[in-house]
């Protein structure tokens, strides 16, 4: 049996991947992607990924794109020690919460390059900017690195990004029972979130990660964090110093 992940260290995506196969306890090798350097968009990784983005899992040489997806199968997989509801309506609310997760990433996205793409991109000329984004598979991809690397998003756009992530940290609050998302057992519904309340937690708005603003979430964030699969996942600093 082989399980080989290609990831990048900081993408949500990946720690997703990587805390999932930690959980399971399984036996994994990485393969790092520098995304900086657009190494997602190579011929070889291409032949892996037609769309150029991280993770993919590669078992027993079958890829696998889409985070959830690859968390899912994981667990369908190797299903010890279980991280979905034996109830099938528990186990729909759950797969629920992941896409309502999924559907936010533009949010994240948006604080993300500007510490990526945009800092990057201010160092290309206009010549070997679009040379860059010609190697981007997806349409909806070029114009977003383009939008990164020419024209950052504004800190009115930043607040409106923020408020929506402050509210995923209202629907999890309402969401939580007896410590985690669903039937109080960890599940992938927390596993999908993890990431995000990384990001939340180190930049985009820690006032609301306190026990004041947030209780649930504060004692959930502490709980995940205290997991020895977290500690091997690597959640390491998205923002990193000079």
């Amino acid at each position: 049996m082989s399980l080989i992940l290609y990831h990048g260290p900081r993408s949500s995506a990946s720690r997703r991947v990587r805390l999932c196969l930690e959980e399971k306890g399984l036996d994994w090798e990485g393969h790092v992607i520098d995304l900086s350097r657009q190494e997602q968009h190579s011929p070889d990784y291409l032949r892996i990924n037609p769309l150029g983005v991280v993770p993919t899992l590669l078992h027993d040489g079958r890829p696998l794109h889409e985070s959830g997806t690859i968390c899912e199968y994981l667990d369908e997989t190797f299903p010890e020690p279980p991280l979905m509801p034996r109830d099938p309506y528990d186990r729909a609310l759950v797969r629920n919460w992941v896409r309502h997760v999924d559907g936010l990433i533009g949010n994240l996205i948006r604080f993300n390059w500007r510490h990526s793409i945009a800092k990057r991109a201010a160092q290309l000329t206009d010549a070997e900017l679009q040379q860059a984004i010609a190697r981007v598979p997806s349409a909806e991809r070029k114009e977003a690195w383009l939008r990164a690397a020419r024209t950052p998003y504004t800190e009115e756009e930043l607040a409106e990004s923020r408020a929506v992530l402050v509210g995923l940290l209202d629907q999890m609050e309402a969401t939580l029972s007896d410590g985690w998302l669903f039937g109080g057992a960890y599940s992938l519904a927390d596993i999908a979130v993890a990431p995000f309340i990384r990001r939340i937690d180190e930049e985009i708005a820690p006032d609301e990660m306190t026990t004041a603003r947030h209780p649930g979430v504060a004692a959930w964030w502490a709980a995940v964090q205290a997991r020895p699969a977290y500690q091997r996942a690597d959640f390491g600093p998205f923002v990193m110093t000079e």
